[in-house]
């Protein structure tokens, strides 16, 4: 996915700490991760011969020092021009258990992308007892609807959701708004059974959607503002 522009704030403050680091083979690496608050907590790592702490890790401290508890975007830069480097799969494992729904900011052809943590560590293992609370992402128009318990359903496509409390985030909103909510329940749907608008809706929304594509319907109400 095209990081939005909160996420490019993200990608943007790893990268310069990055050019801040100079030539401490100590700390090459700089991490910079966002809150559901829209602050930006940042870290580097920490080299050591028996396995010191990469950036990402030290990132998710210094997020939870301050009182961060649920993270949106995480992304990491390397020292002497560099650039943006994706995690570790030590740094993946620990991503996907303590915030599930983290997106990573990583390199591609065309620039930079952000991916759920999920996609860049499939079929692995989920530690149980880690209990990070989910985020249920909104675009930033759905704000009103939701708050005002207009919008109580919406269709997802590969997108795992479970029945639950869950933090919902409205992307890229001025002032970075998110309720607490639950998901009541999801049912199986499939696009070919949806009317022609709506089709065509989602498939503008996930370009890659095949057309046999079993979809999510997911009921939601708001629990209450914070």
């Amino acid at each position: 996915m095209e990081p939005l522009e909160t996420e490019r704030r993200v990608i943007d403050a790893a990268e310069a700490l990055a050019r801040s680091l100079g030539d401490n083979e100590n700390h090459a690496v700089a991490a910079a991760a966002m809150d559901v608050d829209g602050r930006i907590h940042q870290a580097v790592n920490l080299y050591h011969f028996n396995g010191g702490p990469c950036a990402e890790l030290v990132a998710l401290g210094v997020a939870a020092t301050a009182g961060a508890v649920q993270l949106l975007t995480i992304a990491a830069a390397g020292d002497r021009g560099r650039g943006l480097i994706p995690p570790c799969g030590r740094c993946r494992q620990v991503l996907l258990d303590h915030h599930p729904d983290i997106l990573a900011a990583v390199p591609s052809e065309s620039g930079p992308v952000v991916r759920p943590v999920r996609k860049l560590l499939p079929d692995t293992y989920f530690y149980p007892d880690a209990r990070g609370r989910r985020i249920f992402r909104f675009n930033k128009r759905y704000h009103d609807a939701v708050l005002a318990g207009v919008k109580t359903t919406t269709i997802r496509w590969d997108e795992p959701v479970t029945a639950g409390p869950a933090t919902f985030v409205f992307e890229d909103h001025p002032e970075f708004a998110h309720v607490d909510g639950e998901i009541i329940s999801v049912e199986q749907t499939r696009l070919q059974d949806l009317d022609a608008e709506h089709a065509r809706g989602l498939k503008a929304h996930y370009p890659l959607m095949p057309e046999d594509s079993v979809l999510s319907r997911v009921s939601f109400h708001v629990q209450a503002a914070r």
